[in-house]
Formats: structure tokens, sequence, C-alpha cells
């Protein structure tokens, strides 16, 4: 008889407003990966330590090397083999650089091999998904090798952190928007194209036409640059013909980051919306060794409460090999200010929270001339958004925001009890926001998920010009002094701006030339 044991931080609960409506097919055929754990743990968690200490002897490791050194060990791979087989599962792709391995089986397959209950659910504004309640179970000889089985379910798990500006109409003359290049400009970005450097960008659903793009660039008068589209789990670029939808996110996205460094090539990984399909791709840009991005711009997520422990963990372990790969993760720190749209208090939104991402929160910036006139947190008010920022509750304080307070609207301030958020921050009202073009339509887009891919352009130009990644850069930001615009006027809901770090706005937004300097 063999012993099963329940995964730790498995669990799932049914989430309010949600109802079964039927039982899945047991024969429907769906795939799910397992997560291993790294092995040299220790050595791998000391190595960790230097680098968030921002030890500048710390060099980058190779994806080989990191491959070689912390991913799965094959004799755990061969465990999970086993386990497959026994249950009739094939194994679809091996990958021990991202400790993963990707099975495939029928509904019937799965639920015996895990012990679990799969059925068909209804949410008002998930839609209809395939979920489960209670634990995922391993058996004696996967205990504490498999840190994650993610796919049984595939509810929507993100939502991308853009507005625009309401109506949806050509922006009109007496309201304030700015192109890619101007925001550079007023940021003072050092001068550069990105030559020679890839910036990845996750998307989970919508897409982008090549059409939308020839033209934006053109009307910018900047050269096209290279996009490749990176297809994860079965999903691939596929636009919506609706800008309100995803499209909007996922061409707000490019054409920033292209408009800004046009010789850099751009690899935008489409993934499905669900936390198997979310991490996978994190974890196949991550460890890309044919477009080897050395920054990626992340402009999705949701608050830390709606992701179980294991998948929190999970993407928190695929970001923390990109800090030692020596990438940069941009990721919006959410547009519902301080309770992150959640309904219940104040949340951080993950992945913005991990401590080994650059969150990036948002301001309403306004610009005389080739200059910035004044610069406050990003609230328009709960129908128009605002900047997400807080203090994390799953995310301990990192070294670097030791000493930080989190200043409160009410006045008074709180000492950090957990990972302050964000950490910079950059223009995303949609009242200040940025044109594109998007399935055909001009209009102007704000948001956190704009902040992200202007701060990873930012950093593939210092990448470019500089010859090799500055990798995780938080310590180093965060013992700079005067790189940023600190933004003092404000607040997003909660937690108010002040002088210094704040959990509006972090640090503040770029001043490109300064931060170079500081890297």
């Amino acid at each position: 008889m063999v012993t099963k044991h329940p995964l730790p931080g498995s669990e799932r609960k049914v989430a309010q407003g949600t109802r079964v409506i039927g039982q899945c097919d047991p024969a429907e055929r769906i795939e799910v990966f397992v997560m291993l754990r790294r092995q040299q743990q220790a050595q791998f968690d000391a190595l960790m330590k230097r680098i968030e200490a921002g030890d500048a002897s710390v060099k980058p490791l190779s994806r080989e090397a990191l491959e070689k050194d912390y991913g799965a060990a094959p004799d755990d791979i061969a465990k999970v083999r086993a386990f497959a087989a026994a249950h009739g599962l094939t194994v679809a792709r091996e990958d021990p650089a991202a400790r993963s391995v990707l099975l495939s089986g029928t509904i019937a397959q799965f639920q015996s091999a895990f012990e679990v209950k799969l059925e068909r659910y209804q949410h008002h504004t998930a839609g209809q998904f395939r979920g489960r309640t209670g634990t995922i179970s391993v058996p004696d000889d996967l205990r504490g090798v498999v840190e994650a089985v993610l796919g049984l379910d595939d509810r929507p798990q993100a939502r991308p952190h853009f507005r625009i500006r309401p109506p949806f109409v050509a922006a009109r003359a007496q309201q304030v928007s700015f192109t890619p290049p101007q925001l550079a400009s007023l940021y003072q970005f050092p001068q550069g194209d990105g030559g020679g450097q890839c910036v990845g960008i996750i998307e989970l659903g919508g897409g982008y036409k090549t059409s939308d793009l020839k033209t934006y660039f053109s009307s910018l008068g900047v050269s096209e640059p290279t996009v490749t589209a990176v297809g994860v789990d079965q999903a691939g670029n596929k636009p919506s013909g609706d800008p309100n939808g995803p499209d909007g996110e996922v061409t707000l996205d490019i054409e920033i980051v292209g408009a800004i460094v046009p010789r850099a090539t751009i690899a935008v990984y489409f993934t499905p919306n669900s936390d198997a399909g979310f991490i996978d791709a994190v974890s196949r840009a991550v460890h890309d060794k044919t477009h080897k991005p050395s920054v990626i711009s992340i402009s999705w997520g949701a608050p830390e409460s709606v992701w179980t422990s294991q998948s929190m963990n999970a993407l928190n372990s695929v970001l923390q090999s990109a800090a030692a790969l020596g990438v940069t993760i941009c990721a919006a720190s959410g547009d519902s200010g301080s309770s992150d749209g959640s309904g219940g208090g104040d949340q951080v939104d993950f992945p913005a929270s991990s401590p080994y991402v650059l969150a990036c929160g948002g301001t309403h910036l306004s610009a005389s001339g080739s200059a910035i006139k004044r610069e406050v947190v990003w609230n328009d008010g709960e129908q128009g958004g605002a900047s997400g920022g807080g203090v994390s509750t799953a995310f301990e304080m990192p070294a670097w925001q030791q000493g930080l307070s989190a200043t409160m609207t009410g006045g008074g301030s709180q000492p950090l009890s957990g990972r302050g958020v964000p950490d910079v921050a950059g223009d995303a009202s949609p009242l200040t926001g940025y044109d594109v073009l998007v399935d055909g339509t001009q209009t102007v887009v704000g948001g956190t998920s704009a902040v992200a891919p202007l701060w990873a352009a930012l950093i593939a130009r210092i990448n470019a010009a500089k010859g090799q990644p500055v990798g995780f850069i938080n310590p180093k930001l965060y013992k700079a002094t005067g790189v940023c615009n600190d933004i003092t006027e404000g607040n997003n809901g909660s937690f108010a701006a002040s002088k210094g770090w704040d959990a509006c706005t972090g640090l503040g937004s770029p001043n490109g030339g300064k931060v170079a300097g500081a890297l």
C-alpha cells in the first residue's frame, strides 16, 4: 500500500461567488507540470544572501551553470518518471534548469495519481474553469522532492494592470499624453537603442497585430524592432480585435519597449491565464537559452491572497533564479491602490511583492516643454485607478529595505513588517498616459503596466551601454541617493507619499542618467 502525503501549500478553497456546475469528463486530456526541489539548496541560499546584500564580487551565473549546480537532480526527475509510468501518465517535457517535468494524461489518471477531485466551476467574474478543493497528495518517494503540482485547475490567475483613458476615443487636445520617447526624454534616459539586448515580455492572453506595430513605429520615426512571439503551453499570439481586452496590454508593452530600445529584440512569451501558465512562462523566459533576455517585464498580477502558497513559492523560486542569472525583472504593482481591488483591507500585488523583482508603481505627470513640472502619486479615484502599494504579508522585509517605514494617509508612519511595495514608479495615470495604437485604434493608456516596460527599456539601454547586464538592481538602487525623482504628494488610499521611500511610489520615478550611474 502506497502512503500518500498532502503537498504543503497546495490547499485550494472555493472562492466566494463560485459554484460547482458539473463534473469533468474523465477522458479529457490535460497537461500538468511538476516543480522539483533545487539541488544544493543550502549553497544556493548562501549565494542569494550575497546577491541580496549587493555583494559586487558575485558574478551572475550562466544558464548552464545554474542548471548543472542548482537545477533538478537527475534522480529526482527519474522518480517523477517512475511515478508517471505507474499512473499511465506520459512525460511531455523535462527541463532540469527550470526544475520542471510536464506530464500529460486524462483527468481520471491525474485524479487518481494526486488524489484530487476535479470539477467544473462557474464564477461571476472568472467565468467557467476546471477546479479542485483540498490538498494535492504525493507518495512517499516524492515527499520533499516535489515542491508544486500546477495545472490541475485552470482558473484565471491574474489580471493585466492597464487602464484605457475613458471613453475609448482618440485623445482630446485638452488632455495630456506622451509618446514613450517623450517620457524617456523627460526622465533623462541615457542615449541608446538597446542594440544587442533582448527584452522578455510575459502575456497571459491577447496578442498584437504586426500592422499596428509597423504603423506605430513609423509614426514615431523609430525603426521597427524585431518582435518574436514565443508560445508557452499551447498559447500564442492571438489578437482578439478588442483593444479594451488583453490586446491592449500586449500592444502597450511592446510599443513602449520598442519605441525606447528599437534595436533590442523583444521576445513575447504568450501563456494561458492560470497559475501554471504564468509560472511556466516566466520560467521559460528566465531559462531561455535561445533569446537570453537580460530584462523581463511583467504587467500582470493578483492580490497575494488569491495565490496558493505552493504557486507563490514556485514563482518566487523562478524569480530567485532570475536574480542569480543577472536577469532584471520589472513587475507592475497594480492599479487599484492600497486594496489592490481585493475588496477586503489592504493588499499588495504578486509577483510585484516578490523581493526578487523591481516593483513599479505609478505617478501622475505634468510637464512643461522638456522638463517635468510636477509629479504626484497616481490616484484618479475608484473608477480611474491608483498606484498599487503597501506591505506584503507573504514576504519578509528584504535586507535593502531595513529601517524603512510606510507613511499612512491619516498621519504617522509604521515601520515595515514585511516587503514594502513598490520600489520605483513612473507615469501611469491614463489622464497623462501613453499614446499607443491598439487594434487599429489610436488611444491613450495608463496603468502600472506601462511603468514595468518603461523601466525595462531603461535597463535595456543601460545594459547595452555597459556591455553586460546590471542584473538584480534593488540593493544598489536603495543604497544610492538621489537617483530617482522623489514623489512627496498624494496617496494611494491607506498610504501617503513622503520624503524618501513610500508605499505609493517607492523611491520615485527615474532620473535615467543617475540610475545608469548608480548601476
